[in-house]
């Protein structure tokens, strides 16, 4: 059965580049693959971007790319997609070119909030990777990290991710009232995290987690936003289900960044979802006043 393997990529608006530039350079830590006067692309490993910001009159995140193993899995995905009743293009050769991937379908997500590419083979560099701060980040098998989500149709979701895309159930956290779901397509603990179904509630993705070898850059990193680099959502802690040390910072985007160290890995012939009434062990505090609605305040 065809599957999505990975979380390749994410394509981000916003209204303020040069920000972009010393937070993506001197706080997380990623190395500028292409600048120019529209956009940047950044690498955290041998691929040849993996966060593209575009300039926009907005700030939001707008597509996330999902790969998968090759043009037959791809056909099949997209045919799938299509089954739910899904519009799913195949955008200009020109376009699929520029997102440096062999082939490429796009479809909008249950709730109109990301577009969601399909498509295989992200480019390699030529160039040998090299963090700016000397971060080695945890990628491969494990794709770029996770993105966790704020929904309105969670049973959409479920269908979309669970019985056609492939993502297997990781397990689940009770916050605020609401059911936390975690998934996961490799052996990252989760890739693509999703709760909410609570009328009001905003329909966005409240954070991107990169992760990094260790923890000795993430606390560097965390003093860094203590001191005024980024504004900090919430400081360092541990938490239940993955068993991630990380801290939350805000972006020049006003989506959140985690950046953590020591996610658990998942072999699936042993794996059991488990449920959990707490996100951390220890941790996390918030820093940001937030109001209850903001997606920030969940994951």
């Amino acid at each position: 059965m065809a599957e999505v393997k990975s979380l390749a990529y994410a394509i981000v608006d916003a209204t303020d580049l040069d920000a972009w530039y010393d937070y993506g350079v001197n706080v997380v830590g990623l190395q500028v693959g292409e600048r120019t006067d529209r956009r940047i692309r950044f690498r955290m490993d041998n691929k040849l971007y993996r966060l593209e910001i575009n300039r926009a009159d907005q700030d939001r995140i707008t597509h996330i790319g999902w790969e998968v193993k090759g043009p037959a899995e791809l056909e099949q995905l997209a045919e799938a997609v299509r089954g739910l009743g899904y519009d799913v293009r195949r955008p200009s050769a020109e376009e699929i070119t520029d997102r440096c991937v062999v082939d490429l379908y796009r479809f909008t997500d249950p709730d109109g909030t990301v577009e969601c590419e399909l498509h295989y083979a992200l480019h390699d560099s030529l160039d040998r990777f090299a963090s700016p701060l000397g971060h080695s980040f945890v990628t491969g098998d494990g794709g770029a990290g996770h993105v966790f989500q704020l929904v309105q149709d969670v049973e959409a979701y479920e269908k979309l991710y669970f019985d056609v895309l492939g993502f297997r159930l990781s397990d689940w956290i009770e916050m605020k009232g609401l059911k936390l779901t975690f998934t996961h397509c490799n052996p990252r603990h989760h890739t693509f995290a999703f709760g909410g179904g609570v009328p009001g509630l905003p329909t966005a993705i409240g954070h991107l987690m990169v992760e990094v070898e260790d923890i000795d850059h993430v606390g560097r990193a965390h003093d860094k936003v203590l001191n005024g680099a980024a504004r900090m959502i919430s400081g360092l802690g541990r938490h239940t289900n993955d068993k991630m040390i990380s801290f939350y910072m805000d972006s020049p985007s006003h989506f959140g960044v985690e950046f953590g160290t020591g996610g658990l890995r998942i072999d699936d012939a042993s794996w059991l979802p488990t449920w959990y009434t707490e996100t951390q062990y220890w941790g996390h505090s918030p820093y940001l006043t937030l109001s209850k609605d903001d997606p920030k305040n969940y994951g």
